[in-house]
This record gives C-alpha cells, structure tokens and sequence, in this order.
C-alpha cells in the first residue's frame, strides 16, 4: 500500500478529477426525488467542508509534498490533528460521499465513494511510512494517542474553545476546493433540472444557474487575486 500510495500521492492532481467528471454519469438514483438527494447531500458535503475550514484554520499542516513526493518539515499534533490524524482527508471523505449523493447515483456511492477512501488510505500509509521515518518515537506515540481516521471527541470542545482560529488562512488555503465543489454542485443540479423537469423549468432555472456559476468564477479570481497580490497573507 505504501508505494500505491507514493504513486497516487504524486500523481493526485489528475487522479482526484475523475471523481468529479464521473458524478455526471447519470445511474440508478439513490432518491425518487432528486431535490432530496441535493438536500441530502449538499448538509453531508457542508459537513466535510465544516471540518476541513476548522482543521485548517486551527493547525494548519502542509502536506503538499516537496517534488511530488510526501514530506513534512513538522509533526503536527495540534488543533484538529489532536482528534485525528488525518481530519482533511476526513473532511474530503465526506465531501465526496456528499457529492456522489448530491449527484443521486447509487453506482457513485458502491463505486466510487469506497474507491476515493481507499485512494487516500494508501496515501496516508505512504505518509505514515515518512513520518515514522522522520520523527521515530515521537511519531509512534503520537499514533498510540490519536486515531488514523475517525476523530476522538475527549476534549473536542476545548480545543474549539480555546484555540486561534486563523481566517486569513482559511480564506486562501481553502477557496480552491471550495470553489471546485461549489461548482460542480452548482452543474449537478443544473443537469438534474435538464433530466427531470419540464423544458420550461430548464429556461427558467437556466439564468439562475448562470448567476451562480458566475458568482463561483468571480470569488475564485478574487481570493486568487488578494492572495497572488499579498494583500490577504496567511
């Protein structure tokens, strides 16, 4: 699992895509109603964002690698990471799983959702195999306290009460993957309308969904802008 995970590791940024184009493949639904499984699946995906934005604005950790390989400068035990090992990919697991139900496809859910979990398991083994590498004992501790996925809650609301929380990096470390799934919510549902509602509802709705589309495009280039610019500094 180690050297899968160094190769999806490096190779991330085309792999993790395809999640998203295959939300479009229309299958059985998971709903009758497909303004249920929107509901239902855009509260699961605020859920995930919830814990990333909190994860990160408490204890940011960079794991973007260093020439597309896993590296850490530090051992980050702190915020979030106090509760789980891994709260982002927790926050991006649930992001997924309430994608594919937003997007109604049973097939996505049995398919998909298990394959994008264990994706990220191995990437977190190849991680594991770093730090453990790196930080020796320290590291093995920290893994006989904390939990590799789902978070402890002993002393959860403390460390929400009591720690810094930083916007300014949430804002600019956040608003890529925010801005990804916010559009393809905003096209799922776009695509939902086309396949279930009457032509007249699809000239209706289509203005609206062009002014969100819009909306998503702009905060994109705005925080990409305050954030090449130096204007909003982590």
């Amino acid at each position: 699992m180690i050297k899968l995970g160094d190769f999806f590791f490096k190779y991330r940024n085309w792999v993790f895509p395809i999640f998203y184009a295959v939300m479009f493949i229309q299958g059985p639904g998971i709903f009758d109603d497909w303004k249920t499984a929107v509901i239902v699946g855009l509260l699961i995906t605020f859920i995930g964002q919830s814990i990333r934005i909190t994860t990160i604005g408490l204890d940011y950790i960079i794991r973007g690698g260093r020439h597309k390989k896993v590296f850490a400068e530090d051992l980050v035990t702190g915020g979030l990471f106090a509760h789980s090992r891994n709260p982002l990919y927790v926050g991006n697991v649930t992001m997924i799983l309430g994608m594919g139900v937003l997007s109604n496809s049973l097939l996505y859910l049995i398919f998909m959702v298990p394959a994008f979990y264990f994706i990220y398991e191995c990437i977190i083994r190849a991680e594991e195999n770093f730090l453990r590498k790196k930080f020796g004992p320290g590291f093995d501790a920290y893994c006989e306290e904390v939990p590799r996925w789902l978070p402890k809650l002993k002393g959860l609301g403390e460390t929400l009460n009591t720690g810094h929380f930083n916007w300014k990096r949430v804002l600019i470390k956040e608003y890529n993957t925010t801005c990804v799934w916010l559009g393809a919510a905003v096209l799922l549902i776009a695509t939902h309308i086309f396949h279930n509602e009457s032509p007249a509802e699809h000239d209706a709705n289509a203005y609206g969904v062009g002014i969100a589309v819009g909306l998503v495009v702009a905060i994109y280039f705005t925080i990409r802008y305050l954030k090449k610019s130096g204007t909003v500094k982590a």
